[in-house]
């Protein structure tokens, strides 16, 4: 028996995608958190940290921080084949905050990261959502020697 065009539209699987951010400060572990939740080996725009930047980016707290990311990271979680997740993780410095909005744009919700060590970090993270009206989860991130 064969199907005809619309039999096949019927029975073919549809596949939803969403699109999830992976927010917070510098140096929470976004890249960190992309790279180990992903199927796939991330996309990702990382940058060795100059002398140039040193005035600008606060290392407190992260000092031996060799690297950051200067657009975004990209990775993808199948649920099933019917539903893919997109995870786009944002730069964390505050001279890179324009790329937000962009990445925001479409977006199901966000996960916001908080290093105990630096919490007051997470907050512009946590006001860019609400002001935007996009869910959020806040996710702590357990660094070596931090408060738990």
């Amino acid at each position: 028996m064969e199907l005809n065009s619309s039999d096949r539209t019927a029975t073919a699987v549809q596949q939803q995608s969403t699109k999830i951010l992976i927010a917070g400060g510098f140096g929470v572990g976004k890249t960190t958190m992309v790279g180990a939740i992903s199927e796939i080996t991330p996309l990702r725009t990382e940058e060795v940290l100059t002398a140039v930047g040193a005035g600008v980016d606060d290392l407190t707290g992260v000092e031996r921080k060799g690297s950051t990311t200067v657009a975004l990271d990209f990775g993808r979680i199948s649920v099933s084949s019917e539903v893919i997740v997109y995870l786009f993780g944002t730069p964390g410095q505050d001279r890179f905050w324009f790329m937000w909005d962009e990445l925001a744009n479409g977006a199901l919700g966000a996960v916001v990261l908080a290093d105990t060590r630096r919490l007051d970090a997470c907050f512009p993270a946590v006001d860019f959502f609400e002001q935007r009206g996009i869910p959020f989860v806040l996710a702590v991130n357990c660094f070596d020697g931090a408060d738990r």
